[in-house]
């Protein structure tokens, strides 16, 4: 019996150094790879790596040279203002956004929204992080655009393209700083061109919608097309009371800004052009009502005095009627057109003003009764309650 027993531990042995002296040590044969001798164990990790780093394609190429071209152009604004808090103490308050430098003078457009609270100071920091005190030269609330000017050595001024003739569909690019967070640029196309009315109320003609994500910070910097022209300054986001991008952004086109960047220069403020009248939309069913030549336009109700329709002639209303209870004065010129470009409504008008400046020449093209006459006026300044 114990002869037995003996044999079969000694098999027992031989069998496990037979195994043992045949396999990895780190291989279980009841069970595969033994728990504690896990593979790779003995072994240093091995990873796939590529050759090479991966070519850019022509699409990615473009984003990073649109990138590191207009980035020394982008600014952030911080505007600091003074307000009371809870225990009617002072204390500063601070906001952010964009602006874009426009010469080596060192001027810098924003919105008006981003500098409009400020009475502490405003401080423009370049893509270097040098940080330099800005002053207002011009503001303009009606467009939201304001201008700025630094004493700074060796700007990069970005390069103005047209707005007229963008398409939907077209790539468009914004830099700026969402958040705070300096130096972003988002991708997108152009959704539409639409007209829209800002946070005051005001219009914005032929604002440029994108689908590139615009945050709050963004504002008052450029909308690029895929060159890195600037076409449009980021101004607002619908965002269905989230105060973050919805994918749908608005852009002051760039030519509405040129417009207006002269009076700025100059006059610290717009010098809206005006034609100098008190006017009434008049539609086809009231147009019939009144007997008149044409099926709609604007009447003139009335005329500045010494404005630009009085010095040129036209004629305002001399009969008070009604419409509803709306009193309006009748029998004055109507409107139809403006250099050749039909007026229907008073936004027709204030969409020509909009490209014009106080001074130019325009003709403008009226019935007074069933005769057809067209008259050429030197636009004025626009007072409050007129055209």
């Amino acid at each position: 019996m114990k002869l037995r027993r003996l044999l079969l531990i000694v098999l027992l042995v031989g069998g496990f150094l037979y195994v043992t002296s045949r396999f990895p040590s780190h291989f279980n044969p009841l069970g595969g790879f033994s728990l504690f001798g896990g593979h790779g164990s003995n072994s240093p990790l091995q990873l796939t790596e590529a050759e090479a780093a991966p070519a850019y394609d022509a699409g990615e190429l473009n984003n990073i040279n649109v990138y590191k071209r207009v980035l020394p152009s982008v600014v952030n604004i911080t505007s600091t203002t003074l307000v009371f808090d809870f225990f009617y103490g002072i204390v500063p308050q601070q906001g952010q956004g964009s602006g874009f430098i426009l010469d080596k003078g060192g001027h810098v457009l924003t919105n008006y929204h981003v500098i409009a609270d400020a009475n502490r100071g405003i401080e423009v920091m370049l893509s270097n992080k040098h940080r330099y005190r800005a002053r207002i030269i011009g503001a303009d609330r009606v467009h939201d655009l304001a201008l700025l000017q630094i004493d700074a050595p060796n700007l990069q001024p970005v390069t103005l393209a047209s707005s007229s003739g963008l398409q939907v569909g077209q790539k468009v690019y914004a830099i700026g700083n969402p958040f705070g967070l300096s130096g972003t640029m988002t991708e997108g196309i152009i959704s539409s061109i639409r007209s829209i009315r800002n946070a005051d109320g005001a219009p914005i003609e032929d604002a440029i919608q994108t689908d590139a994500a615009i945050n709050p910070g963004n504002s008052g910097g450029p909308l690029l097309n895929s060159h890195g022209e600037v076409i449009g300054i980021n101004t607002m986001i619908a965002s269905n009371g989230a105060d973050q991008s919805s994918g749908i952004g608005f852009a002051i086109p760039i030519n509405t800004a040129k417009a207006v960047l002269a009076d700025l220069t100059r006059f610290g403020r717009v010098r809206r052009p005006s034609l100098g009248i008190v006017s009434f939309a008049i539609g086809p069913d009231l147009a019939s009502q009144m007997g008149l030549a044409a099926d709609s336009g604007v009447l003139i109700q009335r005329v500045i005095p010494g404005g630009a329709a009085e010095r040129a002639g036209l004629h305002g209303g001399d009969q008070k009627a009604y419409v509803g209870n709306t009193p309006i004065m009748v029998g004055g010129d109507l409107i139809v057109a403006i250099d050749g470009q039909q007026v229907a409504d008073t936004q027709d008008i204030s969409d020509i003003m909009d490209k014009h400046q106080a001074g130019d020449i325009v003709s403008v093209t009226v019935y007074r009764g069933q005769r057809k006459i067209t008259y050429k006026l030197k636009l004025g300044e626009a007072k409050d309650g007129s055209s």
